[in-house]
């Protein structure tokens, strides 16, 4: 899943690594990224369906962002040196006691998140990401609400290589997509046809960022043509999928700010 790229074509590359969370905390976050750059730079944030954390280690941003079906550009977005940490639609709630819907479409500050000390001072990345472990796993609240079939059903839907359909995973799952959607947007405030979309969305950026050709990455991931994918990249990201793939420096490793979404157990 990709968070972000430059808000504009950056000669610089973004060097990247990810890890997996701790086992205990697989539930609400995703994966980690460490990003690196050697000046801060604006970004576009592209759409995702669920919420993510960036600390900028030089403490310049350090912001949540929310689902969101449009794209940011602009605002609380320059960074160069951090961490990424990408959470489950139960995630916001469990670590930052605020429910996901809460955060759409929005960029919050964290001035009122505590980061431990250490996070900046250690070199090492894996010494970051275990310190991000165990820093979260003590914010952990094990009784913040969570809607099981709204997890099962999220997974289902970053499923590909096409677009899943809500009615589809709803009978899968044995309830009425009326539930699935009232569901949906008490845990995540986007209807599972948009999680469905953004999902697709990212899926093709992913394969159009690695240097796949368009026609390629349409045909990857479920699109009925090239056509098809264009006129979602730009719904979606504001831009075009070549203008998408320019904001990327080539020596990039592989993208600014990407986590991948695996899940954590059967769903």
């Amino acid at each position: 899943m990709i968070h972000s790229v430059p808000a504009a074509a950056a000669g610089t590359p973004c060097w990247t690594v990810s890890r997996r969370p701790d086992p205990r905390l697989r539930r609400h976050v995703l994966a980690y990224s460490g990003f690196s750059t050697a000046t801060p730079i604006p970004h576009r944030i592209l759409p995702i369906n669920v919420p993510a954390l960036v600390i900028d280690l030089t403490g310049a941003c350090r912001v949540v962002t929310g689902p969101s079906a449009t794209p940011v550009v602009g605002g609380q977005s320059r960074w160069g040196h951090g961490v990424t940490v990408g959470l489950t639609p139960a995630g916001a709630s469990a670590l930052l006691g605020v429910p996901t819907p809460e955060l759409v479409g929005q960029v919050v500050p964290l001035d009122d998140v505590v980061l431990p000390e250490q996070l900046a001072a250690t070199t090492s990345w894996d010494a970051r990401f275990a310190l991000l472990n165990r820093w979260l796993a003590a914010r952990l609240d094990p009784a913040a609400p969570e809607d099981p079939l709204v997890t099962a059903a999220w997974w289902r839907l970053q499923r590909g290589p096409g677009r899943a359909r809500a009615g589809a995973v709803a009978a899968a799952l044995g309830v009425s997509r009326r539930r699935l959607e009232t569901g949906f947007q008490r845990a995540i405030g986007l209807s599972p046809g948009t999680v469905s979309r953004i999902a697709r969305f990212q899926r093709a950026t992913v394969r159009l960022l690695s240097g796949a050709p368009i026609a390629t990455a349409a045909a990857d991931t479920g699109y009925a043509d090239q056509p098809h994918l264009t006129r979602d990249v730009r719904a979606f990201a504001g831009l075009t999928p070549t203008a998408l793939r320019a904001l990327v420096a080539p020596a990039s490793v592989p993208v600014a700010h990407s986590f991948k979404t695996r899940p954590a157990g059967p769903a």
